[in-house]
């Protein structure tokens, strides 16, 4: 599902969900937050290693949703 989003765009997304998962106080307990902060703990912030680059779930979700 994830895959067929341009990488620009899936970039955009990405930063977008993480945006909102940040606000949340214990997104670290939050089911649609843990996956941002796992995948920005072990990436270190390089977008070639988050999962964007495999197709994230959320990414692809909002993007279906434009």
């Amino acid at each position: 599902m994830a895959a067929s989003v341009p990488w620009e765009t899936a970039l955009e997304l990405c930063e977008e969900v993480r945006a909102e998962n940040r606000r949340k106080k214990l997104r670290f307990l939050s089911f649609q937050a843990l996956p941002c902060w796992g995948c920005e703990g072990f990436s270190k912030g390089d977008p070639a290693k988050m999962c964007i680059a495999n197709g994230c779930s959320l990414v692809g979700a909002r993007y279906l949703k434009r």
